[in-house]
């Protein structure tokens, strides 16, 4: 969409912004340069879908990799296993399913927890766990609902379970680093256990194992076909990486639930029978990290050299704080296939990076800004890159909305008749605080998040936003917010 307004010229801010993205386009501004790097990659991968990305990247694995593979089931996590070859940089981690008793006496106890955590946690004297009390828990190989695996999660967490050290572990191990770290968090979104977990395990590596001085980075693969759990999946997501709902749900949760994904979000859209990890780890790895990274500073809008990063000058994430990442082989690279957005998507900036020498390179060179350019409108022509690798190519899209995912509208469809109980399990990020994000807030009109336990339990966030329908006008942070609970 012009800036000009029909009138023929641009604003400042239009010819700021084109300027910015020429610099981008023409410039390489979000180059290193010498006085950048090296880089070291850290991976955490979560789910089936985190762990192969961390087994496919150990395959030719960069100077300086470390890993934590983390599932609730061992069988990916072998894999992993075998592919490090009893490296000590990697670990994994089989988080175990408890008893209900134990559970729910874990559950009991979760207002301690969160108090360590966080001193300025509202007790709320409503508490009660999210799970009801004779919900069977699933068995061996089951499928594991998002609220169930963020119960599992949390309860080993918190009583310094395997997981708790396996994470202060790996994040001294970024935090040692003699080079610049990247902390990669690779999940699938259409995955209840990686999807479920996430929401929480971010923060807690993020914010507080990390002090969030590292980028972390999320890489969500994302299924293109609608589901309704994909509903609150990609709506936790929002909430908590866009700036504006951001602030709605900290005004009356507090900084603990700040955006834990301080480098930015890729999408990778995952077609039905299509294994993208892959291409994913290849990504990752190009170039020890070096392209990852630059990749991150075009995405922030940063030009600054990495040993003055400093979170204040991170560039904040609006709504549309989904980058799209595909990568092809070199033969395919004229045609990107299904990417899940819908039709007449339009961006600032695409970048396609082009691995590999030869005929085929310069070929997939040549195919792959049309075939940009079949999928998304930019303001400046895709750009393309060469470096030497192992024949691929990388193509980021930056800046889509959950709206411009063809899978949103058709999968709050499939979330709405649902019944109550079976929208609770979809959920996970904010129940611990009884908040189901998306349903109505049962005290205040027009806002989101449902009390489970009948009191003021909310987010400062339209529900019709949360909805992906038209808000009238943008709805301010109170200056005397209620205090939840109440």
């Amino acid at each position: 969409m012009s800036d000009d307004h029909g009138h023929g010229h641009g604003h400042d801010d239009h010819d700021t912004t084109l300027a910015r993205i020429e610099a981008l386009s023409k410039e390489n501004v979000h180059h290193a340069g010498d006085h950048e790097g090296p880089f070291s990659l850290h991976v955490l991968g979560l789910g089936a879908a985190g762990a192969a990305v961390v087994a496919e990247i150990l395959a030719d694995a960069p100077d300086g990799f470390t890993a934590l593979a983390v599932n609730i089931g061992d069988e990916p996590l072998a894999a992993v296993r075998a592919a490090a070859g009893g490296s000590a940089a990697v670990t994994t981690v089989d988080l175990p399913i408890p008893s209900r008793a134990g559970l729910s006496a874990s559950l009991n106890r979760y207002r301690e927890f969160l108090k360590m955590e966080y001193p300025r946690y509202y007790w709320n004297p409503n508490y009660e766990p999210w799970l009801p009390g004779d919900l069977a828990l699933p068995g061996p190989g089951e499928p594991v609902p998002r609220a169930i695996a963020k119960a599992i999660y949390n309860c080993e967490y918190y009583q310094n379970g395997e997981i708790t050290r396996a994470m202060e572990d790996f994040a001294a191990g970024v935090l040692a680093s003699d080079k610049t770290p990247v902390v990669v968090i690779p999940f699938s979104l259409g995955d209840s256990t990686a999807s479920g977990i996430v929401v929480d395990l971010a923060r807690h590596l993020s914010s507080i194992k990390l002090g969030r001085r590292p980028w972390v980075v999320g890489v969500g693969i994302t299924p293109t076909e609608p589901s309704a759990e994909f509903f609150p999946v990609i709506n936790e997501l929002d909430c908590m990486i866009d700036t504006p709902k951001n602030q709605g749900v900290m005004a009356v949760w507090g900084d603990l639930y700040k955006n834990p994904f301080t480098g930015g979000f890729f999408s990778v859209p995952q077609p039905e029978g299509r294994d993208v990890a892959p291409g994913v780890a290849k990504f990752l790895a190009a170039g020890g990290g070096k392209d990852l990274y630059e990749s991150l500073k075009a995405l922030n809008w940063l030009a600054v050299p990495g040993d003055q990063w400093h979170p204040a000058i991170r560039g904040e994430q609006s709504d549309k704080w989904l980058n799209i990442l595909t990568v092809t082989d070199l033969d395919d690279a004229g045609s990107l296939g299904d990417l899940g957005l819908t039709r007449g998507f339009s961006t600032e900036y695409a970048e396609a990076r082009v691995f590999g020498s030869g005929k085929e390179a310069t070929a997939a060179a040549k195919a792959v800004g049309p075939a940009i350019s079949e999928v998304a409108a930019t303001r400046v022509p895709p750009v393309v890159k060469t470096a030497p690798g192992a024949g691929f190519v990388s193509v980021v899209i930056p800046r889509a909305t959950k709206l411009d995912l063809a899978a949103f509208v058709p999968s709050r469809d499939l979330y709405d008749p649902l019944e109550w109980d079976d929208k609770l399990l979809l959920h996970s990020w904010i129940l611990d605080l009884g908040v189901m994000l998306c349903e109505p807030s049962i005290r205040f009109d027009g806002m989101g998040g449902e009390c489970i336990w009948g009191c003021a339990c909310w987010v400062v966030v339209p529900h019709a936003a949360i909805r992906g329908e038209v808000v009238e006008t943008p709805v301010a942070v109170p200056e005397a917010v209620i205090v939840a609970g109440a």
